[in-house]
């Protein structure tokens, strides 16, 4: 254990005392004055974020994000602005700096009181979110826009709990890579996932994949073929297109989400189901419902716990990243780059196949590509001559107009490289709107 009082800034034996409480926790901690600076930290904490220098001020928004002010001040939820109000436990996911690069934390703020019931220090505990990356990866979901923080937020708040949840989204916006998320992440991690895809099966065939069936249930039916609940047993299970089962089934659908039992295609055995459940549409559910498509008791069933996914048009500041990251696993080992300019014109486009429709472009750049560049020229190649689908975001008529201006001050903050008094000058409003603006979307 490294010798906390060299990280202390003030060393007075209450300060000691207080610091010693970081001793207790298993995640990262530190200890942090009301005017945000840092007293003290665990070794857990020097294992994830490295050591501060000793000997001089440091405050946590300087560490964490490199910020030369409060993240309140700088477009940010602050939880000790919070906790300083509220006198209670704070949370907050942020994307902080690490030893390994940019990182998601979930971040708790604890106060410490004085006699009077004031706080006088906070204990911050910083505990990694494995989830998605804030960095290029092959494997995870990445990006780093307000949109696609909240929905990871929400994503991290209900891992852990056995709550059904609903994944909103258009085509292509990654609902079974969430749902991949949600289960690694949660108690069940080491128990199956299965997915069952709804889209295309007729009743009878949703009700034998899905519960199973007895040798000679019908035509066929030669063996006897366990179902996914059973192969989900303990698990996750995954109904990927729940807007699509047939209304026929979704009766047996409740009866098993009530009663949490079934029985196999032509057998009269009831057998127990455990799972956790997670269902994904790209459709209106109560739209559906009006038309009589859809139970509406199913929906209130499934309806738990819904999470919308951002389309790529309202993230397009995560297009760089998703591209780095869709071009390290589908290059073939080739080291590729991908130019500013080629970003800026992807960044143009509305993309209304989301992800999917990102990654086809870029496997079409992969064959068109003279180097190991891919620039402007290459992605204006894979533009020309296709039907015309993609289309420059600001022609697209369905975009309202909160949201076209948070993509234009979006697009200011990375043109002039986050500096908010000149892009506020620019857009000729306030710095204070300006933070209004870009925290509303």
């Amino acid at each position: 254990m490294p010798d906390l009082t060299a990280m202390h800034l003030i060393a007075s034996d209450t300060n000691q005392d207080a610091a010693r409480i970081l001793d207790g926790f298993e995640c990262p901690a530190i200890l942090v004055t009301n005017d945000y600076r840092i007293l003290a930290t665990n070794e857990r904490y020097l294992e994830s974020f490295g050591e501060i220098e000793p000997g001089r001020p440091a405050h946590c928004f300087e560490v964490s994000h490199g910020y030369d002010r409060p993240c309140d001040q700088a477009g940010e939820t602050c939880p000790l602005a919070t906790c300083t109000d509220s006198r209670k436990k704070e949370r907050v996911l942020h994307i902080h700096n690490t030893s390994r690069g940019k990182e998601y934390v979930d971040v708790e703020m604890l106060p410490i009181l004085d006699d009077e019931g004031r706080p006088k220090f906070f204990v911050e505990l910083l505990k990694p979110v494995n989830i998605a990356s804030a960095e290029s990866s092959t494997i995870q979901m990445v990006g780093r826009s307000p949109p696609f923080n909240r929905m990871v937020d929400m994503i991290n708040l209900v891992a852990a709990r056995d709550t059904a949840v609903l994944l909103l989204g258009e085509s292509g916006t990654g609902k079974e890579m969430a749902a991949s998320a949600i289960h690694q992440a949660s108690p069940r991690r080491d128990r199956p996932l299965v997915t069952v895809e709804c889209a295309g099966l007729t009743e009878t065939l949703f009700e034998s994949e899905l519960f199973g069936h007895a040798k000679g249930a019908f035509t066929g039916a030669t063996s006897r073929k366990a179902g996914l609940i059973e192969a989900a047993e303990d698990g996750t299970l995954f109904l990927d297109e729940i807007g699509d089962v047939p209304l026929g089934m979704q009766v047996k659908l409740l009866r098993l989400l009530e009663t949490g039992t079934y029985r196999a295609v032509g057998n009269t055995e009831i057998k127990r189901a455990r799972f956790r459940l997670i269902c994904a549409t790209h459709k209106n559910l109560p739209a559906l419902i009006e038309r009589g498509g859809f139970r509406e008791d199913l929906y209130y069933r499934i309806n738990v716990f819904p999470i919308e996914l951002p389309p790529l048009r309202k993230r397009y500041e995560d297009i760089a990243l998703i591209a780095k990251s869709v071009l390290e696993k589908i290059s073939g080992g080739d080291k590729l780059h991908i130019s500013n300019s080629a970003v800026k014109l992807l960044q143009q486009q509305t993309f209304p196949g989301n992800v999917r429709e990102l990654r086809n472009l870029l496997e079409r750049a992969l064959i068109f590509k003279q180097s190991n560049v891919i620039d402007d020229s290459v992605i204006n190649r894979c533009l020309n001559g296709l039907p015309q689908i993609l289309k420059p975001r600001i022609e697209q008529l369905d975009i309202d107009l909160k949201t076209l201006e948070y993509n234009h001050l979006r697009k200011l903050m990375s043109a002039h490289q986050g500096d908010k008094d000149k892009v506020a000058k620019i857009a000729g409003i306030s710095v204070r709107s300006l933070y209004r603006k870009l925290a509303e979307e």
